[in-house]
């Protein structure tokens, strides 16, 4: 289960993030840039599990 819910929320954050990117304030996308790479993370440890089964 832990699979699903670290795609799903890396997903999110990657969604969120990419829409401040288009924001008129730098630190806005700013913000957006480093939720995107969380986002990114998110789902890459979401693939690992799936790949080890859930055990970490």
């Amino acid at each position: 289960m832990g699979e699903l819910v670290d795609k799903i929320k890396g997903n999110v954050n990657e969604a969120i993030g990419k829409a401040k990117q288009h924001s008129d304030d730098p630190e806005t996308r700013d913000e957006g840039v480093a939720q995107e790479i969380k986002g990114k993370a998110q789902q890459t440890i979401g693939k690992v599990k799936g790949a080890l089964g859930d055990d970490i």
